[in-house]
């Protein structure tokens, strides 16, 4: 009591799973978050430690579950969850439920450190190829505006500048079907297009007119993205497909193709204005990143040249200091400054 560690014991008393779930329900996050959380506590935290008093909780209850998710799932979803486990035993020590969190020394498995490799010209063409005629344009402004899925779903014919050759990126369309705000304030962006992604939009509206929604569906409704999943899968499946029927006219052995995902179409576009000489703050700015620090992991190593002009910038920073360094001629040296 005296240094304001105490805590009542009765308070400790509640269970994991009645103080999670409470605590779930007073939280205000987007779609995304709502779901990430949802997932942790209802299909892993909960079943492993909810029947456990909140008080009573140790590292050694933690980590073992932690040990059995990641041999389950990747790196990056289980921390995830542990993410949740955090913020959830921080909550309890705030509300004086708990005096202090069990969430100490948990090992994590490591994320793995892979270089981004995008899709080929050929790949996405091949991809554009399968899809149906009234979204095949989407796959062209996807790769050629680096815009993510959500975005594209929620765009409007109005939002597309044909004659300056930009798209503007006020909104998003969630896994829900409900329109939301970008992520970020970066991500309320104008984004510069070239006349191969302006021309797929006038050939596609030209196709399909729309007065409002860019996309939609055979019905009228706007494209979501329960709609583009499937036909993104079946996309995928038609070109492997596509492959092992070759194979097997050829006489050789299929080859497994990569495993594409949406996400990977709006790599082409960063990758291509990295390779144009943009800065990381251009391709922040156009991809809608909260901040570079976001960027540069993910493309530091598309950026080209970074040696030779590291090497160019110090030759021209410490030039002076190659006088005296270099081979001595027959008629003149220097020595500790002195000409003879």
């Amino acid at each position: 009591m005296v240094t304001g560690l105490y805590v009542d014991p009765r308070a400790g008393r509640i269970s994991f799973e009645k103080y999670a779930t409470k605590w779930e329900g007073e939280q205000i996050a987007g779609e995304a978050g709502t779901r990430i959380t949802d997932n942790a506590l209802r299909v892993h935290l909960i079943p492993a430690l909810g029947s456990y008093a909140m008080a009573s909780l140790r590292r050694t209850h933690i980590q073992p579950p932690f040990k059995k998710l990641s041999e389950q799932l990747g790196p990056g979803s289980v921390r995830n969850v542990y993410d949740v486990l955090v913020r959830v035993m921080m909550a309890a020590v705030e509300d004086q439920v708990m005096a202090a969190s069990p969430c100490k020394r948990i090992t994590l498995p490591s994320m793995p450190d892979e270089e981004i490799t995008p899709p080929t010209v050929a790949q996405v063409n091949a991809m554009a190829g399968v899809m149906p005629p009234y979204i095949r344009a989407a796959i062209v402004v996807l790769a050629g505006s680096g815009l993510c899925i959500g975005e594209l779903l929620g765009l409007q014919v109005s939002d597309v500048d044909f004659k300056n050759g930009t798209i503007r990126v006020e909104r998003q369309r969630l896994q829900s079907g409900l329109i939301g705000p970008p992520k970020t304030g970066k991500s309320r962006r104008t984004v510069p297009v070239g006349e191969v992604v302006t021309d797929a939009l006038l050939a596609h509206l030209a196709a399909r007119p729309s007065k409002e929604w860019l996309f939609t569906m055979e019905e009228g409704k706007p494209l979501n993205y329960r709609r583009w999943k499937t036909e993104w899968n079946c996309a995928r499946r038609a070109l492997q497909a596509a492959e092992n029927e070759a194979a097997e006219r050829e006489g050789r052995k299929p080859v497994a193709l990569p495993h594409m995902v949406t996400h990977d179409l709006g790599h082409v576009y960063a990758s291509a204005l990295i390779a144009g000489g943009a800065s990381v703050k251009q391709v922040q700015m156009v991809l809608g990143h909260a901040s570079a620090v976001i960027t540069l992991p993910i493309y530091a190593h598309l950026w080209p040249g970074e040696e030779d002009r590291t090497r160019s910038v110090m030759d021209a920073v410490i030039g002076g200091l190659r006088t005296g360094c270099g081979p001595v001629g027959d008629s003149t040296h220097e020595s500790a400054g002195q000409a003879a």
